[in-house]
């Protein structure tokens, strides 16, 4: 614990809360040793998927890891000041691919998954959604929505992809947005009310919750840039991080994160 506020107290004061609002599960549990339940950082796109997998590693190992969720740009920027997690799962492997660069990792890490976007409406919604665009583009000059819900593209890797798909229709500039901290964030807008439609993950929209609560179609690929995610472990991680790391490259956490609707890369 005592390490945790060492390093909050080197944040600025504008990081030290979002840093604590991140980490708040584990901060507020009891000091454990390295080994016991290490914090592993995630993309907020992984949270019902990776829920689902440590939760199979505790039943087959035994070992409990605790996870918190939030953008990846804002981990990025909590590791490099000393945030105390073992593992880190990205959404952009670029972020990982600076952590590496500046020696906070073992290596540089290893892609776990591509992820895809989708454009969502809630049940109610006059937005019809499909993969063109062409149902919130004609929505937009009816009128018949206003506020539209994306992950914050400055430091989510959703939100960005979400960015460039609505540049690549030209619809951007036309659209006002409801901008969530992270992809988890503008789920929830987009199904609560918050917003009249978003576009997000295809992992958080491929659940039985979200099925309940509106309709989506998969936007091409071809939209924008490849979410490539990449996990690598830092520096000081211990034995319960490495075999987690290893359990995310095996069959059964393989197999969950194709139901969720990860594209796999390719096995050794």
């Amino acid at each position: 614990m005592r390490l945790l506020h060492s390093w909050l107290r080197r944040l600025g004061p504008a990081l030290a809360l979002a840093a604590l609002a991140a980490c708040l599960g584990s901060a507020l549990a009891p000091p454990v040793r390295a080994d016991d339940a290490p914090v592993i950082a995630a993309a907020a796109d992984l949270k019902f998927a990776l829920t689902e997998i440590a939760q199979r590693f505790r039943d087959e190992t035994g070992h409990a890891v605790r996870l918190t969720f939030g953008s990846s740009g804002n981990f990025f920027t909590q590791i490099k000041h000393g945030a105390p997690f073992q593992l880190f799962l990205s959404a952009d492997e670029a972020y990982v691919e600076k952590l590496s660069a500046l020696g906070l990792t073992r290596d540089g890490g290893v892609l776990y998954a591509v992820g895809r976007i989708v454009v969502f409406a809630p049940n109610g919604s006059q937005l019809e959604v499909d993969g063109a665009l062409e149902g919130l583009r004609s929505a937009l000059s009816d009128g018949r929505i206003s506020r539209f819900a994306i992950a914050n593209p400055e430091h989510a890797p959703y939100g960005r992809a979400a960015r460039e798909a609505l540049q690549a229709t030209g619809l951007w500039s036309r659209i006002e947005l409801v901008v969530g901290e992270n992809a988890a964030q503008a789920m929830l807008f987009a199904t609560s009310g918050s917003a009249e439609g978003g576009i997000v993950p295809l992992s958080l929209a491929r659940t039985p919750e979200a099925a309940k609560r509106g309709t989506w179609a998969v936007l091409p690929e071809t939209l924008h840039q490849p979410l490539r995610q990449r996990m690598v472990l830092l520096r000081d991680a211990g034995g319960v991080a490495d075999a987690f790391y290893d359990y995310m490259q095996a069959p059964p956490a393989r197999a969950i994160l194709e139901r969720y609707g990860f594209v796999l890369p390719a096995t050794n």
